[in-house]
């Protein structure tokens, strides 16, 4: 009944990065026995917090430390990758996670990261596309030709296929790239023609339409659980604050994403009641019986790990309780 989400932004005034790590990793390792399903990985380079760069180094800690938990890495920015050693890397985590590893894979929307590796931005969609006409083959172990030469990635992914792969994204191309491979489509933005159109793309490349995730209106990205809703405003609302505008700041010129709010205060963000929600521990219950996975953020903008974990534990306790009816 509860996801956790880890991004490991550390904000100079937040708390130490080292030990924002050490406690995902704790975190996850705690919470695959109370009824964690999955923990999602993000990724983004050159950040003034220190996002998370390289998500499967972190999954690979956090593998090696869990059995069941469901890792997915979302979004991998594909064309800033290289690809043979992206295959190398995600065979070798497969086989550390035996298959728990998955990837949504997306272009990337920020000039500065593409400049941070000095990649072109504008051929970005091009690339992505010519590295996923071979990724999957070299992550099975199997000889491609790419760019003139003969590569083969060992050892081969444990997955006999390797691991579940999607594509991310809020535009046609994103659609049109996921249907085109065969693959499975997480959208940015709420678009019922969207959907259409992926399952068209599907089709007209011989595959059967794969898992297909939109926005649901409305729904947190981001909650905590608390005894006292206006303490934890008061403790958890600057860092809640700097995570929610950093990444608005992202996308400065787009609103089409579900997970955006310009909420310029903490006070703004508790009225949005939009992407970060405080619970009470009966609200987060009904919201679980509702038939709905809570969405913890424990480390949300640098909390320190000592306030987070009273948070994570009165979700899982109301995680236990949703199951008892």
């Amino acid at each position: 009944m509860l996801t956790l989400r880890f991004d490991m932004r550390a904000p100079t005034w937040a708390a130490p990065a080292a030990d924002l790590y050490a406690a995902a990793v704790d975190m996850c390792a705690w919470a695959e026995t109370r009824g964690a399903a999955l923990v999602v990985l993000s990724e983004h380079h050159g950040a003034d917090d220190g996002h998370l760069p390289v998500p499967l180094t972190l999954a690979s800690a956090i593998a090696a430390r869990t059995s069941v938990l469901a890792i997915l890495l979302a979004a991998v920015p594909l064309p800033m990758w290289d690809v043979v050693r992206l295959a190398e890397e995600m065979s070798v985590l497969d086989l550390i996670s035996r298959g728990r590893v998955s990837y949504v894979f997306g272009v990337g929307h920020r000039r500065e990261e593409y400049d941070h590796f000095g990649l072109d931005m504008s051929t970005r969609g091009r690339v992505a596309d010519e590295m996923l006409a071979v990724l999957a083959p070299l992550v099975r172990g199997e000889s491609v030709e790419y760019r003139g030469r003969r590569v083969r990635v060992t050892p081969a992914a444990a997955s006999p296929d390797g691991p579940m792969v999607l594509i991310a994204g809020g535009s046609k191309a994103a659609a049109r790239r996921a249907g085109t491979h065969g693959l499975g489509f997480i959208s940015q933005t709420a678009s019922p023609e969207l959907k259409e159109y992926y399952q068209a793309q599907c089709r007209a490349h011989g595959h059967q339409p794969g898992i297909v995730q939109f926005p649901v209106s409305g729904a947190p990205t981001a909650v905590f659980v608390a005894e006292d809703v206006d303490q934890a405003w008061d403790q958890l609302g600057p860092h809640l604050l700097h995570d929610a505008q950093t990444a608005a700041s992202y996308r400065p010129h787009d609103d089409s994403v579900a997970s955006i709010t310009r909420a310029e205060t903490v006070a703004g963000l508790r009225e949005d009641s939009g992407p970060y929600r405080i619970f009470t521990s009966d609200e987060a219950v009904d919201y679980m019986r509702g038939g709905q996975l809570l969405p913890l953020h424990p480390l949300c903008g640098g909390v320190a790990p000592e306030a987070a974990w009273p948070y994570l534990e009165r979700a899982a306790a109301a995680s236990a309780r949703a199951h008892e009816q």
